[in-house]
């Protein structure tokens, strides 16, 4: 059985003690052997709705967190960056540099990212034809020295896609299930469960979200085919300082990879 790909933790660094708590929830998924684990958290939220709204602890205290959390539970890490000069600072740290989805075309920030050792997580952007997403993957292989493309190419040279919705009018995603497809011409997918039915300030200087169609939704991606999934976790969604309204409590966050192995040992045979 092909590994799947799991990346998970909370939206954003909110206190060591926080984090800590999560991953040791989640390390039996970093102990399976038919899961590749990475625990996510952000240092700083730099695309929040409002000036207001909680940002995280910052490049120094969040990398020090983070590089505890991979020392305490043996983890692979992958957060976001958001400025081409945080790059190689955090590249040193991390195994996976994430592009945020509005950041998915900046090509300084793609080129400052793939000069580093880690692999690259490309949000798709909600804007973006799927197709489109061939060219920030080329900025990454060609930086690296690679003028070849395709699936494997991009999968041999640490460099993916997360598919999280596409705008439908204002304060709506919605996930058109043709685009996993698409990019897994030219990348590995990831299908990002919780973003995708997330509310852009739908709720008052804030995003709003629906997490009640998270696992449907990541159902259906497991059973097109995608190489993995990314969930937002939190002990307690209604208390979390970002994102809380589209993440996953941790006990459904549980079942629901349970299920996803289960439907991608059954499709194994049908997709790459």
């Amino acid at each position: 059985m092909k590994k799947m790909v799991l990346i998970a933790g909370p939206c954003v660094i909110e206190s060591k003690d926080l984090v800590f708590k999560v991953a040791e929830q989640l390390k039996n998924f970093n102990e399976n052997e038919n899961i590749e684990f990475y625990f996510k958290s952000s240092f700083d939220k730099a695309n929040r709705t409002s000036i207001d709204s909680f940002r995280g602890p910052g490049i120094e205290e969040g990398l020090k967190i983070l590089q505890d959390i991979k020392n305490e539970f043996n983890m692979k890490i992958l957060t976001d960056i958001h400025e081409s000069y945080q790059a190689p600072i955090v590249g040193e740290v991390v195994d996976v540099l994430q592009i945020p989805a509005f950041l998915c075309r900046q090509t300084d920030l793609l080129v400052a990212a793939a000069k580093t050792k880690a692999k690259v997580n490309i949000k798709k952007g909600q804007f973006l034809n799927p197709s489109d997403m061939k060219y920030s993957v080329k900025k990454i292989l060609q930086t690296r020295g690679i003028n070849e493309e395709g699936y494997e190419v991009a999968k041999q040279n640490g460099v993916f896609i997360a598919e999280r919705g596409s705008s439908f009018g204002y304060g709506n995603l919605v996930v058109d299930m043709r685009s996993l497809v698409i990019m897994r011409e030219f990348a590995p997918v990831v299908f990002d469960a919780t973003h995708s039915v997330q509310m852009p300030g739908a709720s008052g200087g804030k995003s709003g979200g629906k997490s009640e169609f998270v696992e449907p939704l990541a159902r259906a991606a497991a059973a097109v085919g995608v190489d993995g999934f990314f969930f937002e976790t939190h002990i307690n969604p209604c208390e979390a300082l970002c994102d809380g309204p589209n993440m996953l409590e941790i006990s459904r966050l549980k079942n629901c990879v349970e299920t996803l192995l289960q439907i991608q040992n059954t499709i194994k045979k049908d997709v790459k």
